[in-house]
């Protein structure tokens, strides 16, 4: 069955014959030149998606990494106990959407998934997760095949209502390409490039329903699928618009109506009043208006003058290019200093941007501007521009141009853009393919090695995005200036026991920037922790100055002053975080270790309760309540605060230590052994457990059972303070004993 039809041009009166929305009746002319075997489209469709799989199916069994810490790992909407609600008002991250602090990222759907891989692993296992995004990616690959097909080669359809392919081996090109790109590592093998895997996937249902809409007839009903690229495709292939004479006819207000009879005007505005829509929404949902970024994450949009802005984004943009065309030099992270701005017309980079505008302007003038004369030309300047469409349009919102973006480049961006370049790269080969045909076997050989080239890209890079560790590491030679590289190196060292390591790796971030407040708090810790006190002092102290409301860098100041005696300093550094962190338990809980030290055991025990209120099951805040009631001769307190902390935490070996030392200084000694012995079985390799129980076994007159666990404690820590003598003791009263028995 036909619809009505379209006309082929706009400036011909001829009916021409009746046909599909303008079908091509025959393949594209350069496209049995493409040095590829001509598939079904099945065993197309099979084969682009082994190809995606094979790219990247050694990042199946990765760990979570970089930004999946926030976005899943802590990120309390994929637990079931969390209300589903919640999703549709919370960002990407978990944070309401309405905080000046979120980043106003809503993507519930996205998130929605990642819950469901939560619910059927059972938990946070990264396997299902990193499965499911290698398996999008191979759908999204195959499903390239339609989308190039209906580009280059006009939009048609069979019988059954499924796609003619007029360009098989170039449309299977393209996706080939697009499979193994390996700019698309970031999207697939980081779980949190999801977002960007659904996108693609949502608009390449977009573009084929809209499609598909005319063929049966019913193109009104689907103009609330709205796209960029429906609209061009719509322009050039659907109405067979050429955009020279259109302009020429519009210019000269000559025979400017006849599209009307197409649709396209009304199509168009209700594309265009749809989108305006989804964008008033957008913006209600977002709460308190766009973000607030800083000059690290995007330090282009904080340039001097308009000038330097203009003149540094598109240097971005030459960068963007560079990773489509040579996708080697691939980076974690861009920001903080790794590409260091452009501050004057001498910078020799305007070389890039100004090369990129040239290949671009020729580009343009070649779909667009050129007056196309045969429908060969035609044919090639549809494809052309529409290749263009699909590479610029799905970038625009990354550009900086309508708002400003939280980035200086990210690669995920580019995931859906690549698809434009892979499709030009594709038409380029195929037309060089038709005019040097004495070159076919060495064009074909290129082929073969750039997509050999890809997936062994593919393959390493997907590799490294397994672990942080060689994650990060691997940035170190693509950005060496950046100091969230260094400071994520540290670190990760830091993390895995490796302090003495890291501490070169945040010296160098510190170094790269010297306001590097977080790399100031890590590297503060371990020289605390090592006790060079006074340049962690110093350190911390320098990060509070540049942030004020740096609420871990007050607490660990306070921490540091505490060891170096200053106790009012360290007081008033813990107030002050406090202060910027009303719900900070581990802040409570070093203040009361504070008190303690000064013997101001009432503020301790406050101190402490304000943790384990804050945090039910903060150990340590409990157990030193215990100690400090049992050291100050309260036992009666101190027994019902450690009955009370094992009600909330019932397995804390410490706790259940604590407690049965209290018992069995109220001679509760049975249930004093059960508290030591179910501590024990938690724990078996407690010298001091061992060593308690045992003085526990000599008050009761056990004295058997005393011997044994002396003996234990010893063999565990033969320097046990005390236990030495308490067994020597006990040793001599069995003497005692033995001598006395007849």
């Amino acid at each position: 069955m036909h619809i009505p039809p379209f006309r082929d041009s706009i400036d011909d009166d001829t009916e021409k014959p009746k046909t599909r929305c303008n079908m091509a009746l025959s393949e594209v002319y350069w496209d049995r030149q493409i040095p590829l075997p001509k598939l079904a489209p099945v065993q197309a469709k099979v084969t682009v998606a082994l190809v995606a799989l094979l790219c990247f199916i050694n990042s199946y069994d990765g760990e979570f990494v970089f930004d999946d810490s926030e976005a899943i790992v802590n990120n309390k909407d994929l637990k079931p106990t969390t209300p589903l609600s919640n999703i549709w008002r919370n960002d990407f991250w978990g944070s309401n959407l309405s905080s000046n602090s979120s980043h106003k990222s809503y993507r519930p759907l996205t998130v929605l998934t990642f819950r469901l891989n939560y619910l059927l692993a059972g938990g946070l296992h990264p396997v299902g997760f990193h499965m499911l995004n290698i398996i999008l990616h191979a759908v999204i690959s195959a499903l390239m095949i339609d989308v190039f097909a209906i580009l280059i080669g006009g939009l048609s359809y069979d019988e059954k209502g499924s796609i003619l392919n007029h360009a098989p081996k170039t449309s299977l090109l393209a996706a080939l390409f697009f499979a193994a790109h390996p700019v698309h590592t970031e999207s697939v093998a980081g779980i949190v490039g999801r977002a960007d895997l659904l996108c693609a996937l949502f608009f390449q249902l977009s573009f084929l329903t809209y499609c598909k809409a005319f063929n049966r007839g019913r193109c009104q009903s689907n103009t609330l699928v709205l796209s960029g690229v429906n609209a061009a495709f719509d322009v050039l292939l659907i109405c067979n618009v050429n955009v020279y004479e259109l302009s020429q006819r519009l210019l000269l207000r000559k025979n400017s109506f006849d599209m009307l009879r197409t649709g396209l005007p009304t199509r168009l505005a209700l594309m265009g009043l749809g989108g305006l829509s989804m964008l008033y929404a957008r913006w209600r949902i977002m709460g308190t208006g766009p973000p607030a970024f800083t000059e690290v994450d995007n330090p282009a949009s904080f340039a001097e003058n308009i000038f330097l802005r203009i003149v540094n984004y598109n240097y971005y943009y030459s960068l963007n290019a560079w990773l489509l065309l040579c996708p080697w030099w691939l980076c974690f992270d861009w920001s903080m200093g790794c590409v260091p701005l452009i501050k004057s017309a001498t910078d020799w980079r305007m070389v890039w941007l100004l090369l990129l505008w040239c290949v671009l302007i020729g580009l343009i003038n070649q779909a667009l501007l050129s007056k196309a004369i045969l429908t060969l030309a035609a044919d090639q300047m549809k494809t052309l521009t529409l290749g263009l469409v699909l590479l610029v349009v799905p970038f625009l919102p990354a550009c900086n141009v309508f708002f400003r973006v939280g980035f200086v480049i990210a690669e995920r961006v580019l995931y859906l853009s690549s698809a434009g370049y892979c499709l030009l790269l594709a038409y380029s080969l195929g037309l060089c393919c038709c005019r040097w045909t004495k070159y076919r076997k060495l064009l074909c050989a290129s082929v073969l090695a750039l997509l050999c080239v890809y997936i062994a890209r593919c393959a390493l890079r997907s590799h490294q995005w397994r672990s942080e560790q060689s994650l990060f590491t691997s940035a170190l030679p693509v950005c060496p200036l950046n100091a969230k590289v260094h400071y994520n190196v540290g670190k990760n060292l830091a993390d895995r026991g490796n302090a003495t390591a890291a501490v070169g790796y945040y010296r160098e971030a510190v170094r790269l920037h010297p306001t590097y407040v977080h790399a100031m708090n890590n590297l503060g810790n371990i020289l605390k922790e090592r006790n060079e006190l006074t340049e962690a002092e110093q350190l911390l102290s320098k990060a509070v100055s540049i942030q004020p409301d740096f609420a871990a860098a007050w607490m660990n100041l306070g921490i540091v002053q505490n060891s170096l005696q200053k106790f009012e300093e360290a007081e008033k550094s813990y107030w002050n975080a406090i202060r910027f962190r009303k719900k900070y338990p581990d802040c409570y809980y070093n203040l009361g270790r504070l008190y303690a030290d000064q013997n101001r055991h009432v503020d301790a025990l406050n101190a402490w309760r304000n943790a384990t209120v804050l945090k039910p099951d903060h150990s340590l805040a409990w157990n030193n309540m215990v100690i400090l009631l049992d050291n100050t001769g309260n036992l009666g307190q101190a027994e019902m605060i450690g009955r009370e902390a094992l009600r909330i935490i019932p397995n804390d070996h410490t706790i259940m230590f604590s407690l049965a030392n209290v018992l069995g200084k109220l001679q509760k000694y049975k249930e004093s052994e059960g508290f030591f012995l179910h501590a024990l079985r938690i724990n078996p390799n407690s010298a001091s457990c061992h060593g308690n129980l045992a003085v526990l076994y000599h008050r009761w007159g056990k004295l058997e059972l005393a011997k044994k666990h002396y003996e234990l404690s010893l063999k565990l820590d033969p320097e046990a303070p005390g236990t030495r003598d308490n067994y020597n003791m006990l040793r001599r009263k069995l003497d005692q004993l033995k001598r006395q028995t007849p």
